[in-house]
């Protein structure tokens, strides 16, 4: 049906598992806020959410605190920055076991020690190579302390495919097949772990619009089918198909019974202007779908693996408004930093959808959006910090900022607000397509009011 020919691989994520897992959903939680709750608020909220499981990007002692005397299954991460360090010395192992676990287990319900996140998505191929060894001396630091139902595992992206589409094709990377995953999955395998992986089909739906329907990757029952043309497996939604094509990888690498676990999936519920799809009401389609396939004993598994159950956890609990990057980055929450709900859910999938009585606003940004952008100070800024950004935004370009200069048209009026707006819009037009943002650490906002006056015109990106 022409509905995906290629699907970019940093986009896919799968997991599944046995049905002696839970099925009920969980949720990461984000710390990258200057405005989030406490950690036992916080805890109280997830409770509030229904979540059978949390992960966190450290160890933290507050949260895991927090954490003491509750159902909550816990996940922790090993830093990536100790990576290399651990996999060469088992008594660094020893000592963040014995700082991290131990004094929270089994109080704390512990079950998984991550160690790195999204290893094969970063530059440095020095900690791939160290991967699987720190992941063995955190696991035998475990048995040494006899916390064997802990297992060890480690989350990637879906750029750890070669090819996916059709999901038959599906190919681990040849580059780190045999060096790093195929060493991944005989640890996994062997333990009884699982492989997580991270997969959003939000970044699929948006490298492809066209040809990928939206409904398809909301989950939407309906919408549209694809079969593959050499399993002959039909999909009626996108995860399935990302899903399956790693599946077909695993299978092929000769590991077609590993356990994956979802270690991250989710929608955004804003974004920048320029970012389509990024809505409320897509996040929450796509969310409640998400959980009732996963907790719904009829909708679990993929068509290549009908019967298994799929432990997940939904990104994030939080909007985080210090991520980096485009705007998606900071709306991926499932609460405000308030503690309010963006839209109603129930992780464990016990509310039916008619049971939610709060409209859901009616997207506005599902189609591109064609005019012009600009990129301009947000309001009530720190004006040091904007003097900051204002430096090195002038300092990137051949003539980015000739005309805020005394004497140019855009000089006055003489404020460090006004001169980074003029600053920041001379950048990201001249930058944006080589990857520059609209952000400059929080301190800027996209606009699609024009900001010029007079002789004085604002570069803008035109869509």
């Amino acid at each position: 049906m022409g509905l995906i020919f290629l699907i970019p691989l940093f986009c896919f994520l799968f997991s599944p598992s046995h049905a002696d897992i839970a099925a009920k959903p969980g949720v990461n939680y984000g710390q990258l806020g200057n405005n989030l709750p406490p950690p036992h608020k916080s805890v109280e909220l997830i409770k509030s959410l229904k979540a059978g499981r949390v992960k966190i990007y450290d160890a933290n002692p507050r949260i895991l605190q927090a954490l003491k005397n509750t159902d909550i299954q816990v996940s922790v991460m090993v830093p990536n920055e100790i990576i290399t360090a651990i996999a060469a010395n088992q008594t660094l192992a020893d000592d963040w076991i014995s700082s991290n676990v131990l004094p929270f287990y089994p109080q704390t319900k512990i079950r998984y020690v991550l160690v790195g996140n999204e290893i094969l998505s970063q530059p440095d191929n020095v900690t791939w190579h160290n991967l699987v060894p720190a992941m063995r001396r955190i696991r035998k630091s475990l048995i040494l302390n006899k916390l064997k139902k802990i297992k060890v595992g480690t989350p990637l992206a879906m750029d750890c495919l070669e090819a996916s589409f059709p999901p038959s094709s599906g190919m681990l990377k040849k580059s780190v097949t045999d060096s790093v995953l195929k060493p991944l999955l005989q640890f996994v395998n062997r333990t009884k772990s699982f492989f997580f992986i991270d997969v959003y089909t939000y970044f699929a739906w948006v490298s492809d619009p066209v040809n990928i329907k939206l409904g398809y990757a909301l989950l939407q029952p309906n919408v549209t089918s694809y079969t593959d043309p050499v399993s002959g497996l039909t999909y009626t939604n996108l995860l399935d198909q990302m899903l399956d094509a790693l599946y077909f990888a695993l299978k092929r690498a000769g590991y077609p019974d590993t356990r994956l676990f979802i270690a991250e999936t989710g929608w955004p519920n804003g974004g920048d202007v320029d970012q389509i799809g990024a809505s409320v009401y897509n996040a929450a389609i796509y969310n409640r779908n998400v959980v009732k396939k996963f907790t719904d004993k009829s909708l679990k598994g993929t068509p290549l693996k009908p019967d298994v159950v799929l432990p997940s956890f939904i990104f994030a609990l939080y909007n985080e408004n210090q991520k980096t990057g485009p705007g998606t980055e900071r709306h991926f929450g499932l609460l405000y930093p308030n503690g309010t709900n963006i839209y109603e859910i129930d992780l464990s999938g016990k509310t039916s959808e008619s049971e939610f009585t709060k409209a859901l606003p009616a997207p506005t940004n599902n189609e591109p959006y064609k005019g012009r952008i600009w990129c301009v100070s947000e309001r009530g800024a720190n004006g040091t910090a904007l003097g900051g950004a204002l430096s090195y935004a002038c300092g990137q370009g051949n003539g980015t900022c000739d005309p805020i200069r005394p004497g140019g048209k855009c000089f006055k009026p003489d404020s460090v607000t006004w001169h980074a707006s003029y600053a920041f819009s001379s950048y990201w037009a001249q930058f944006r397509k080589s990857g520059g943002t609209c952000y400059f650490n929080g301190l800027a906002v996209q606009t699609t009011k024009n900001p010029s006056f007079g002789s004085c015109k604002f570069p803008s990106v035109t869509l």
